[in-house]
């Protein structure tokens, strides 16, 4: 079908083309007669006006952009939602960007930002990303980092600490005598993974006797969660870690999975703990332990930040957030 345009509108209600955007944009130019004129031909036509257009004589689009790095993690969801609910209370809706643990696709995002004209911007970062982000502030496109800091200072940011997020979790397995740990996530995963092993290892150094192998999966789902538990559980007793500390909720659910299905049994083989509570985790077979982040507090907040900055607010109003861990213990480790 073709796309009805304004020129069709003006030919249907038999006016100009003008008087048609007048009717449309700023009726108080126009008689009331031509309004409804121009407004019964349009819905006539079914004429929906182009954003873009609108935005353009506006000089404001009515968006915030904001990426996320695998919004099929509900994690990522739900930090969308938080931002929604900040945005929406503003009058702005929010523009979504799926990286899907792609650098390209996360920078073909930011461009697109720029090109609509977004208000702002929320990025979770996956891969490194500094000349985008200056070419978006230097458009005056305003830029919050979130479930990410800003190592330079430059940027409000609202982050989790995942260090002591990583640290708690080994030090649940060390205290229930769990001495053989291994870190399950994907290699090369962002800096997040990376600080919860971080953290994970400072546990065990400070634990004599213990250890701790990082394992490395092709991706952190469910799946490869699965196929990777099965491999762990293919292992002999003594070759086998007794404590998982998986990089995400998704995996270590998949994990749990696949040991059973090989005939470990869980907790009191293997303990699990996952990373970011998620619903699911809860309700799982095993219910899952996991390190909780508040996914739609963190979201809401960086959304509340960008919107500080949007309205000319400065010092603390922009300082940036740090979220502290808090472990959630069910089965999957407490038998």
């Amino acid at each position: 079908m073709k796309r009805v345009g304004i020129r069709d509108v003006a030919e249907r209600a038999g006016v100009s083309i003008s008087t048609v955007s007048n009717a449309l944009n700023r009726p108080q130019m126009v008689s009331e007669g031509l309004v409804a004129r121009v407004r019964t031909a349009a819905e006539q036509l079914g004429y929906v006006p182009l954003q873009a257009a609108q935005a353009l004589r506006a000089g404001r689009s009515g968006l915030l952009g904001m990426t996320v790095i695998n919004i099929a993690n509900p994690f990522f969801a739900d930090m969308v939602a938080g931002a929604e609910d900040a945005a929406s209370a503003a009058g702005l809706r929010v523009l979504v960007g799926n990286s899907s643990d792609d650098v390209a696709k996360e920078r073909d995002h930011l461009e697109l930002f720029e090109r609509v004209h977004v208000e702002g911007a929320l990025v979770s970062p996956f891969g490194p990303l500094a000349p985008w982000l200056d070419r978006l502030r230097g458009r005056g496109i305003p830029v919050v980092l979130v479930d990410a800091a800003d190592d330079t200072g430059e940027l409000p940011s609202v982050s989790f600490d995942d260090v002591a997020g990583g640290r708690l979790a080994a030090e649940h397995l060390l205290a229930s005598g769990r001495r053989r740990l291994a870190f399950v996530g994907a290699r090369g995963e962002v800096r997040q993974v990376r600080e919860r092993l971080e953290g994970a290892r400072l546990a065990v150094a400070a634990c004599p006797g213990a250890t701790i192998e990082p394992v490395w999966t092709e991706r952190t789902t469910s799946a490869r969660g699965v196929a990777f538990g099965e491999q762990l559980a293919a292992r002999s007793p003594r070759d086998r870690p007794d404590g998982l500390v998986a990089s995400n909720d998704h995996l270590a659910i998949g994990l749990v999975h696949g040991l059973i299905a090989g005939g470990v049994r869980v907790p009191d083989d293997v303990a699990v703990v996952g990373y970011d509570d998620i619903e699911f985790a809860a309700i799982a077979a095993v219910p899952l332990t996991s390190v909780r982040q508040p996914a739609r507090e963190m979201g809401r907040a960086a959304a509340e930040l960008l919107l500080a900055r949007l309205s000319g607010a400065s010092g603390s109003d922009l300082a940036s957030v740090v979220y502290q861990p808090e472990l959630v213990v069910r089965a999957s480790t407490a038998g």
